[in-house]
């Protein structure tokens, strides 16, 4: 029987048929159950998990469990998985990211860019289905960790170049990369920033124009992991 999602529950969902499709391709292995609405003629989902041997499960009820806007038809159960970090990959570091919409849109940049994803708890939750929906399935496809604190994070990643994005560093532009080092971009909370003691490392800012106080935080991401994949590939 489905239930709505919890922090602390073993499983979480993809929230719609797109999502789906996505999960089952990139973690079939992950997947319990793939449920469908009786009013759905989207034939991709069931056959895609009928190809995997995934339950295909036709339940309206499950469907408004789950999602109670009406404009969802196919959901895919999965079980939380492990993505440990490469220490030969750049990182992208959010430390106390509150909002889910935020982390799954920077997911979806790291992706992009060839990163992948640090993030220092308390923090929002990498599995919640808002986060998923919003990584529009790179939550799948790249590698993800959470650490208790970034300390925790540096004991295992420390030797490499921390690049922490905060008010007062200097201009980002100035910051030149080199192809066969490794870097982390740091990140801070929505609403503090990151606290001074980010100082001690080298810190950046994005120049931007007075008419706003500050860039959103996945802008400001997909800004600098943008210019970090860009700069190595010249």
């Amino acid at each position: 029987m489905v239930k709505k999602y919890k922090k602390d529950d073993a499983t979480s969902y993809a929230l719609g048929a797109t999502l789906t499709v996505e999960l089952i391709k990139r973690r079939p292995e992950s997947v319990r159950a793939v449920y469908v609405s009786p009013r759905s003629d989207i034939a991709a989902v069931p056959e895609a998990a009928r190809a995997h041997g995934i339950p295909v499960i036709e339940s309206e009820k499950a469907i408004n469990v789950l999602s109670p806007k009406g404009n969802c038809f196919a959901i895919g159960e999965f079980e939380k998985f492990t993505s440990p970090l490469s220490a030969e990959r750049d990182h992208i570091v959010l430390v106390n990211p509150s909002d889910s919409g935020n982390l799954g849109t920077i997911m979806r940049a790291a992706a992009a860019f060839d990163a992948e994803l640090a993030v220092i708890r308390p923090c929002a939750d990498p599995f919640d289905p808002k986060t998923v929906r919003a990584s529009m399935g790179a939550a799948f496809c790249i590698n993800f960790e959470c650490f208790d604190s970034f300390e925790q994070y540096i004991s295992r990643f420390g030797d490499r170049a921390i690049v922490p994005f905060m008010l007062n560093g200097r201009p980002f532009e100035s910051a030149e990369f080199d192809e066969g080092k490794r870097y982390s971009l740091v990140f801070g909370n929505e609403a503090t920033g990151l606290p001074e003691s980010y100082a001690a490392y080298d810190a950046v800012r994005i120049a931007q124009s007075d008419k706003v106080d500050s860039l959103n935080l996945s802008v400001a991401a997909a800004i600098a992991l943008h210019r970090l994949y860009a700069a190595k590939r010249r």
